[in-house]
């Protein structure tokens, strides 16, 4: 076992290094699978390592299953490993029933001699909060539950018997259920990790991972592709092909060329301005569906300018949303007029505090000493997705909204954008970034880009902090009467829009595009759902 994972990380370590700088051909793949691309690399397969990404937005649902799952249409938690739970009457209690014989993936590396049970659910949690776990400290934090502060929500997690497991949490929170139906809380195997602590291998439980779902990880060539294989003992019955390439290369020719040229099959997240390209082929299909998502600008507040609200304010109203909804989504999407997108059930949307007005945009600027002008500076991510299908040509134009008000905005581009390198912080002014929500609550959205907790967690990377909003979060969580829930989270909006840590700019649709003899796709508004019931069709 050892010699084996020694061999095996040393291998992927050098095609970290040294890639494989080859041209792969797919054909082979195509005739008992298919390949997906669109996407960047994984830092990790280990999506409770992650806050976004192709770990957590597509690979997570094929390599590993969670207790539960939302349902795509109501956004309700669902039964998945989990048959059914129970809840105390103070709500701070959850004991899950656990179905049976889920077997977990055989790979090269782990081969199960037990199905999934209590033990594997209790690893995987205690691994997240409990600093004193032997895989902790195994990775680079956990982002995505530190932003909604899990850590200090769940106070233990505990078998009752071996397909039963009970929850205790520190205070009553309307969200838990939700939040571990999500990509990032997924189960990993017990057994698997005891082999690799005895190995000394701790760090092999998240690049060569073993999970429940319905594919498992084959191959791994960084910066080429990463290949899943069918996983014949899946507890939902085995999927329909054999096996799923992601192409993930960015040598040649771009992704639609690929599609156009049967390279690949799939395309997520196609440019907007590509989309009148694949409705003219009848051998593609292209399906949308609403997202929940945002694209927004965070303001570095520590920045001695935009510390000032009325700098943020001025940069709120400067930029044309509506230019860069015709130019970038080519009438797909929508204008924001909140971080939560039109179709969560606590929108409030603020058409008058977020509004295009140069004049007033120019009014505020030199009430606040900057009629001189002022020189700021951008990160922008080159990598499209739902929400900013063209990230360089919404930088652009946002650098032009801003010219004409006196402000000099400089471009720095970033082809790998998921947050910050610690240090960095105080380097960059303005992130043109995003957000796709893990679940219908607006907490989702709130909390982990916004919060002091995020903020400490570093994933709030305005670097803002505001304890009456955090006060009116806190209060959402416990508040059971919909209503009240629905006018907390209306207060919590009204002071971003007064304080604009972060810029919204606009809503995206959730497009893919793939071969019309491929039929089986699941959509979500929130990440891609498992390809076990994709087949090709002819």
């Amino acid at each position: 076992m050892r010699a084996f994972i020694q061999l095996t990380i040393s291998f992927f370590a050098a095609s970290f290094l040294t890639g494989c700088g080859e041209e792969i051909s797919h054909e082979k793949a195509r005739q008992n699978g298919f390949v997906f691309c669109g996407q960047a690399g994984p830092a990790t397969f280990n999506p409770q390592l992650v806050d976004s990404g192709i770990t957590s937005e597509t690979l997570s649902s094929q390599l590993f299953d969670t207790l539960l799952t939302l349902d795509p249409t109501t956004y309700k938690p669902q039964p998945s490993i989990s048959t059914s739970w129970q809840v105390n009457a103070a709500g701070t209690e959850y004991e899950f029933t656990l179905k049976q014989d889920v077997q977990f993936q055989t790979t090269d590396w782990f081969k199960p001699s037990r199905p999934l049970n209590a033990d594997d659910v209790v690893f995987s949690f205690r691994r997240i909060i409990d600093p004193n776990h032997p895989f902790h400290l195994v990775g680079n934090g956990y982002p995505w539950f530190s932003g909604i502060d899990f850590q200090n929500l769940l106070v233990s997690v505990s078998a009752v018997d071996k397909y039963t497991v009970k929850f205790t949490l520190s205070k009553p929170d309307n969200t838990f259920l939700s939040n571990i139906a999500t990509s990032h809380a997924v189960i990993h195997s017990k057994e698997y990790a005891d082999q690799l602590q005895i190995s000394d291998e701790l760090n092999a439980l998240d690049s060569h991972p073993v999970g429940t779902g319905p594919f498992y990880l084959d191959d791994y060539q960084v910066n080429d592709l990463v290949r899943l294989k069918r996983h014949d003992n899946y507890w939902a019955g085995k999927a329909k092909m054999r096996q799923v390439v992601f192409d993930i290369s960015h040598r040649g020719t771009g992704t639609l060329a690929k599609l156009l040229r049967n390279e690949c099959d799939v395309l997520t997240s196609p440019r907007s301005s590509q989309i009148p390209t694949i409705k003219a082929h009848d051998e593609l299909t292209l399906t949308a569906k609403p997202a929940m998502n945002i694209s927004y600008i965070a303001v570095n507040t520590s920045h001695p300018a935009l510390s000032d609200v009325r700098v943020r304010r001025a940069l709120n109203h400067a930029i044309n949303r509506q230019n860069i909804l015709d130019s970038v989504y080519y009438g797909t999407g929508s204008q924001a007029f909140s971080v939560l997108p039109q179709n969560s059930w606590a929108y409030n949307g603020d058409s008058i505090q977020v509004r295009y007005d140069r004049n007033y945009a120019i009014a505020l600027l030199r009430d606040a000493g900057f009629s001189q002008g002022l020189t700021l500076n951008m990160l922008v991510p080159l990598e499209p997705r739902s929400y900013n299908p063209s990230p360089r040509k919404t930088a652009e134009l946002i650098q032009a909204n801003l010219a004409d008000i006196g402000i000099t905005l400089n471009l720095l581009t970033d082809d790998r954008f998921s947050g910050l390198a610690p240090g960095s912080k105080d380097k960059v002014d303005l992130y043109l970034t995003g957000w796709i929500a893990d679940t219908g609550d607006p907490d989702n959205f709130l909390r982990p880009l916004l919060s002091c907790d995020s903020e400490r967690a570093g994933l709030n990377i305005s670097s803002w902090c505001n304890p009456d909003f955090d006060f009116l979060l806190d209060l959402a969580l416990e508040v059971e009467t919909p209503r009240y829930r629905i006018n907390l989270y209306k207060q919590a909006q009204n002071i971003l829009n007064s304080e604009f840590p972060v810029i919204p700019l606009n809503h995206g649709m959730q497009f893919q595009a793939h071969d019309s003899s491929l039929v089986g796709f699941k959509m979500s508004p929130f990440n891609a759902q498992p390809f076990d019931q994709v087949e090709r069709v002819r």
